[in-house]
């Protein structure tokens, strides 16, 4: 029987990971480029080769997180950091995103003009409420920082986090280069955060092995994993993850494009499935990889072969991973359930 097609477009979305930083519009850049007088190519053609992944680059960790270098350029003003925000929540609502976890760096927006840390968070937690409002989606934040940059720069961002529960900032997150820096070093921190209120979810996995996934469960006791595709190279970490229904924020183009996989069809979203892991998809950087949400659910039913029922059951798998509580995440799972016919 011939698998029923699906209108991606149309299907109700949740996003758990997603990079504020990696989600910025070409025409928002030439814009705030222009404003700012910052030296960057003035068309969107020759703009584009540096701030996203073209296919006749090299698909490497290196030359993915190089993209972020000129992306840092702009956070130029607190209008632009609105702005910026604004949009990213904007195009997660216009993908049919109904509940969207979006991730940012407040070490990285506030560089640019060394803005204080507590400005931008403030920037981007209201932006993101007011969107939210806007364009009738829910959005959570998830403040993020990096295992390259000192732990006393981190403490900053999770207390300032902690105390922003009540705007929407609920969670803290460990990213960065998992190849050359450990994650070690943040433990104390992660769980001061958790005491304090806060949810975390870890880049484990992604461009490190196994045992990065050993870590972030067992010590950093953490119930959600950015990326974690390389969690298969273990069976007995896999079958910890299993057992303790730990969800992978699986972001298929983006682990392509960073060279985590060789080929999209090696990628390991079957197998993890197959393996009973629990999976939730993302696109982690939209703006670098040039995609929506409903391209990735499309990538992994036309290339990887997900059907449209099991995609439905990694839609609300995501929403029961997320971080939304209360009555706000009991009426997101009725609709949800009701609209993919999961009742």
């Amino acid at each position: 029987m011939t698998e029923p097609l699906v209108e991606y477009p149309s299907l109700p979305k949740i996003e758990l990971h997603r990079h504020l930083e990696g989600s910025l519009r070409l025409e928002t850049m030439l814009a705030i480029a222009s404003a700012h007088q910052i030296t960057v190519p003035d068309n969107i053609v020759r703009l584009r080769n540096l701030v996203q992944v073209q296919s006749d680059e090299p698909f490497t960790y290196q030359n993915f997180l190089a993209k972020f270098a000129t992306l840092r350029l702009f956070y130029r003003s607190p209008e632009a950091i609105h702005r910026i925000t604004r949009e990213a929540v904007e195009d997660a609502a216009n993908d049919n995103v109904r509940y969207l976890e979006l991730r940012f760096t407040p070490v990285a927006l506030s560089r640019a003009e060394r803005f204080p840390l507590e400005n931008v968070t403030d920037w981007v937690c209201q932006s993101a409420q007011e969107a939210a409002r806007k364009f009738g989606i829910v959005v959570r934040l998830i403040a993020s920082v990096n295992r390259h940059e000192p732990v006393e720069m981190a403490e900053q961002v999770a207390w300032l986090a902690a105390e922003r529960i009540d705007d929407g900032l609920v969670a803290l997150d460990l990213a960065g280069n998992e190849a050359e820096f450990p994650a070690g070093p943040f433990l104390g921190l992660f769980r001061e955060a958790r005491q304090a209120g806060l949810k975390a979810t870890i880049h484990a996995g992604e461009w490190g092995g196994a045992a990065n996934v050993r870590e972030a469960i067992e010590e950093f006791q953490v119930g959600r994993i950015g990326h974690g595709v390389r969690v298969l190279e273990d069976e007995s970490i896999t079958a910890l993850a299993r057992e303790r229904g730990t969800t992978f924020e699986v972001c298929v183009t983006s682990n392509y494009q960073s060279g985590v996989v060789t080929a999209l069809k090696a990628h390991p979203l079957q197998k993890m499935l197959d393996c009973g892991l629990n999976v939730a998809l993302g696109t982690d950087d939209p703006s670098i990889s040039q995609i929506t949400l409903s391209d990735e659910y499309r990538l992994v039913c036309e290339s990887l072969g997900l059907t449209s029922d099991v995609l439905k059951q990694r839609i609300l798998a995501a929403a029961e991973a997320g971080f939304l509580q209360g009555r706000e995440r009991d009426r997101l799972l009725a609709r949800l359930r009701k609209e993919l016919n999961l009742q």
